[in-house]
C-alpha cells in the first residue's frame, strides 16, 4: 500500500504485534530533504561601523569624539570603531546611575526580578548572534562561546532573578539594602559572562551600575546594552562606557561610586586597592592566578588528562583560574606525559568560527607577544618544550601553538608567573605533603584541581590547598549557585551564589 504525503503506515513484527506508526519522511517533505536551521558559526551578526556610550538608556557620542578600533584577532580585520569615554563621560554615567538609584532600589524585589528574567530570556533568544559576536571579537572557539559562555551568562541572570525577592531570607536578621552605584570593570577573557557575573547580582540587590568592558572585547557588552533597552530596563540602571585604562581609572576615582568590582590582573588590582583605601568605597577583586592541578597515582589518568586539556588548552589558557601548573606523582609521570602528548596531537588550532576548532586565536597582538616572551624564557631556563602537532598555524591572525614544558623547577619563571596563554608547566612530586606544599608555593590562591579515586584523599587535599575554588576530578566547571573567588594575591570577595550577593548589600 502506498502512502500519501504526511500519512503513516503500520507493520507487524514476527510475533504479530502491530508496530507504532512510522512517518514516511520523504513523502512528508515532498520527497526532499529536511532544511536545517543555520549553524551558529554561519550566522553573521550585524556590527555597526561605530558604537557610542550607553548612558541613561541611550547611546551617545563621547564628549571628546575619540574612538578606538576593535579587531577580530583571527583575521586582524577591524570590526568596529568604539567610543572612548573620558572623565566627563564617566561622570555623566555615574550621575545617570545615581538619579536612577532611588526608584530602582525602591522597586519591589519581585519586579526587579522580572527585569532580570527578561534579560536572561533575550540572551537565550539571541544566543546564536551573541556566540558568534563573542568569538569574532575575542578569538575563542565558537563551541566555547556557544556551549559555555552564553548559556552561563543567561543562567546568572536567571539565578539572580530568583534571589531578588528573597534577600531577607538569604540573610536573616538584617534588612538588606543596596550599596548604591557600582563601578564594574571586566577583562577580555569572558566578556559577556563577566558582565553577567557583575551586573546580575548588583541589579538583584537594588543597585545601579556603570560597567566598563575590556577595550579589546567591547561588542557583546554593547549588545547587552541593546538588550537592556529592548526589555524596557529603566534608564540609568545599567550604563556601559567603553575605553581603556584611563576610563577605568575615572570610574575607580569618581566620588559618586559606592562600590568597585574589578576582575583583571593583580598588578592593576593593587593600584585600585590603593586608590580605594582612603575612600568610603567598598571593593571586591578577582585577580590573577597560577592554579595547580594535582594528579595522584590512583587517579583515572585518561579522565585527568582530559580535564587538564580542558582547563588550559580549550580556553587558550585565558582563564585566570586555568590550571597552568600540573603536579604529577612520580610513579605515573611518564604515563601522564605520554597521554598528554597523544591528546595534544589531536587538538585543532585555527579559525575560531569553525565548530571543529579546539584552540582559537589569542585575544590581541600584545598578548601574543607576552606569551612568546614566556616561551623563550621557559626554554632559556632549562625546561623542555613540547608543542601541539606540526600543522602550520594560520598565516594571518594571532595564533599560538599550545604546548607544555617538562623539567620545570619551582624557581622557573613559567612556574611562578601568570602567562595567560595555552602553556602548561609540568612538575612531579612523591608524597601528598610535597604536592600540597608545592601547589601552595605561589603568591596566588585562586583555584586548584585534585585528581584521585580516593574520597578521603580528595577532601584532605582540598582543605589544605590555599585556593578559593577546588575542583575534584573535574576542572573549570562554573555554576551561578556556587561562589567563585580567590585568596592572597588572587583577590578577595566572591561572585555567584549567596556569598556573591553580600558584596552588593550594605
Amino acid at each position: 500500500m502506498s502512502t500519501a504525503a504526511g500519512s503513516t503506515n503500520r507493520s507487524q513484527n514476527a510475533a504479530g504485534v502491530q508496530a507504532p506508526p512510522r512517518l514516511d519522511l520523504r513523502a512528508a517533505t515532498g520527497g526532499g530533504l529536511f532544511e536545517y536551521a543555520p549553524a551558529p558559526e554561519s550566522v553573521r551578526p550585524a556590527i555597526a561601523d561605530r558604537y557610542g556610550l550607553f548612558i541613561n538608556g541611550r547611546f551617545t557620542d563621547p564628549t571628546s569624539s575619540k574612538r578606538f578600533t576593535t579587531i577580530n584577532p583571527a583575521t586582524e580585520a577591524t570590526l568596529s570603531e568604539v567610543a572612548e569615554a573620558n572623565e566627563a563621560d564617566v561622570d555623566a554615567a555615574v550621575r545617570a546611575a545615581r538619579d536612577a538609584l532611588p526608584a530602582w532600589a525602591g522597586l519591589p524585589g519581585k519586579e526587579r526580578g522580572k527585569f532580570l528574567y527578561r534579560i536572561a530570556r533575550r540572551l537565550q533568544e539571541r544566543a546564536r548572534e551573541l556566540a558568534v559576536l563573542e568569538t569574532m571579537d575575542g578569538g575563542k572557539p565558537i563551541k566555547e562561546s556557544r556551549d559555555v559562555d552564553i548559556p552561563l551568562a543567561a543562567a546568572h541572570f536567571f539565578h539572580h532573578a530568583g534571589w531578588a525577592d528573597k534577600l531577607q531570607y538569604a540573610f536573616p536578621g538584617r534588612e538588606p539594602r543596596p550599596v548604591g552605584v557600582c563601578g564594574q570593570i571586566i577583562p577580555w577573557n569572558f566578556p559577556l559572562l563577566m558582565a553577567a557575573w557583575k551586573i546580575a547580582p548588583a541589579l538583584a540587590c537594588g543597585n545601579t551600575v556603570v560597567l566598563k568592558p575590556a577595550e579589546t572585547t567591547p561588542l557583546t557588552a554593547l549588545r547587552l546594552a541593546e538588550i537592556c533597552d529592548e526589555i524596557g530596563l529603566p534608564p540609568g540602571v545599567v550604563n556601559i562606557v567603553t575605553g581603556a585604562g584611563a576610563t577605568g581609572a575615572a570610574i575607580v576615582n569618581h566620588p559618586g561610586i559606592d562600590k568597585i568590582a574589578f576582575t583583571g590582573s593583580t598588578e592593576v588590582g593593587k593600584i585600585i586597592a590603593k586608590a580605594v583605601a582612603p575612600t568610603h568605597k567598598r571593593l571586591t577583586l578577582e585577580l590573577g592566578g597560577k592554579s595547580a592541578n594535582i594528579i595522584f597515582e590512583d587517579a583515572s589518568i585518561d579522565q585527568a588528562v582530559e580535564g587538564i586539556i580542558e582547563g588550559i588548552y580549550f580556553n587558550q589558557g585565558h582563564v585566570c583560574c586555568a590550571g597552568s601548573r600540573l603536579f604529577v606523582q612520580e610513579s605515573v609521570l611518564d604515563r601522564v606525559i605520554g597521554k598528554l602528548k597523544d591528546r595534544m596531537s589531536t587538538l585543532r588550532v585555527g579559525d575560531p568560527l569553525d565548530k571543529n576548532t579546539d584552540v582559537g586565536a589569542i585575544n590581541s597582538k600584545a598578548q601574543l607577544a607576552t606569551i612568546g616572551k614566556y616561551l623563550e624564557i621557559g626554554s632559556k631556563e632549562g625546561a623542555e618544550r613540547h608543542d601541539c602537532g606540526t600543522a602550520d598555524l594560520p598565516g594571518k591572525g594571532y595564533f599560538c601553538r599550545p604546548c607544555f614544558f617538562t623539567g620545570v623547577q619551582p624557581s622557573h619563571t613559567i612556574a611562578r608567573e601568570e602567562i595567560f596563554g595555552p602553556v602548561l608547566a609540568v612538575m612531579s612530586f612523591r608524597t601528598p605533603e610535597e604536592a600540597i606544599s608545592r601547589a601552595n608555593n605561589t603568591p596566588y590562591g585562586l583555584a586548584a584541581g585534585v585528581w584521585t579515586d580516593k574520597g578521603s584523599k580528595i577532601f584532605d587535599t582540598a582543605r589544605r590547598l590555599d585556593a578559593g575554588v577546588v575542583w575534584l576530578n573535574t576542572y573549570n566547571k562554573f555554576d551561578p549557585t556556587s561562589p567563585f573567588g580567590g585568596f592572597k594575591e588572587s583577590g578577595f570577595g566572591r561572585e555567584g551564589g549567596r556569598h556573591g550577593l553580600l558584596a552588593y548589600l550594605a
